[in-house]
């Protein structure tokens, strides 16, 4: 949707864990020498200043990246990422935030490529102007499911497709699974992440199923609700349905939805964390 802008919610509490998911696949597929590709269906800008007008005018950065910046978190994925986050900002101090594909780029090799595609025309404009002059890169101003078509496979045969829609226009529930599916009957060895929010629970478990009927493939679901369900009050929490999951991820995911749970959880909520694994019907 082109009124949308990820700005507003840059390090927030679904961006952690989006963020650490990815940091996860991207570790496991540089564990082999032989390069991948990154393709991000909704790039956005890729950076963002939480000093901006989007930024401070939603704060949702302060029960997201701002929480955990201020910890000492015992080493694994969650410090790896906040350590990334780190990186990018000068003396410490937090105002400056990496979008997934500012992740992908810090986390890449030279021998690794990034494919990123944007709708949004503002967006698109800083995305092209931060990325589009590294090496092994491709930006394109296209839609979402066009790029997927367009771009897969990607000349590596390996990687990561990272799927973050805004869900603003209700039809993307349906846009998705069927965007989806031809992706994966072309590049059916990738693994395939898609973000979705946690807004009324009947709602997202129809979502969910479809999209797992759909597509038909080893999945591992990953979810973190900081604050309790509820109707007709907004977003509570937001997940991630890894296709062709690496085996070691839902392992490596434990001790941080319990580090999530305990720093990003609302006072007077009931948070909740999943982590799921549902297998192909053969």
């Amino acid at each position: 949707m082109l009124s949308y802008r990820h700005s507003f919610h840059a390090g927030s509490h679904a961006d952690v864990l989006k963020h650490v998911v990815e940091i996860a696949i991207l570790n496991y597929l540089k564990q082999k020498d032989t390069p991948f590709d990154y393709h991000d269906t909704h790039a956005g800008a890729g950076f963002y200043a939480l000093s901006s007008k989007e930024a401070k005018k939603t704060g949702e950065f302060e029960n997201g990246i701002g929480r955990l910046y201020q910890h000492k978190l015992p080493q694994g994925l969650l410090s790896q990422y906040v350590e990334l986050v780190r990186q990018i900002n000068p003396n410490d101090k937090l105002s400056l935030y990496p979008g997934s594909p500012q992740i992908a780029e810090l986390l890449r090799r030279p021998q690794d490529g990034l494919q990123l595609t944007e709708l949004h025309p503002t967006d698109f404009a800083l995305l092209k102007k931060r990325f589009a002059d590294l090496p092994r890169t491709r930006v394109a101003e296209i839609d979402a499911y066009q790029g997927l078509r367009a771009m897969l496979p990607p000349l590596a045969k390996r990687g990561l497709v990272l799927i973050d829609p805004s869900y603003e226009v209700k039809t993307e529930y349906q846009t998705l699974p069927e965007g989806l599916l031809p992706a994966l009957k072309r590049f059916a060895t990738g693994v395939y992440a898609i973000w979705y929010p946690v807004i009324e629970r009947r709602h997202t478990e129809q979502f969910l199923q479809t999209l797992f009927a759909t597509i038909n493939k080893d999945c591992l679901r990953l979810e973190f609700c900081p604050f309790s369900d509820g109707h007709g009050v907004g977003m509570t929490g937001s997940g991630m349905m890894v296709f062709n999951p690496p085996y070691t991820l839902a392992e490596e995911m434990k001790p941080v939805m319990a580090l999530l749970n305990k720093h990003l959880s609302m006072p007077g909520h009931r948070p909740r964390t999943l982590i799921r694994f549902h297998a192909a019907e053969v």
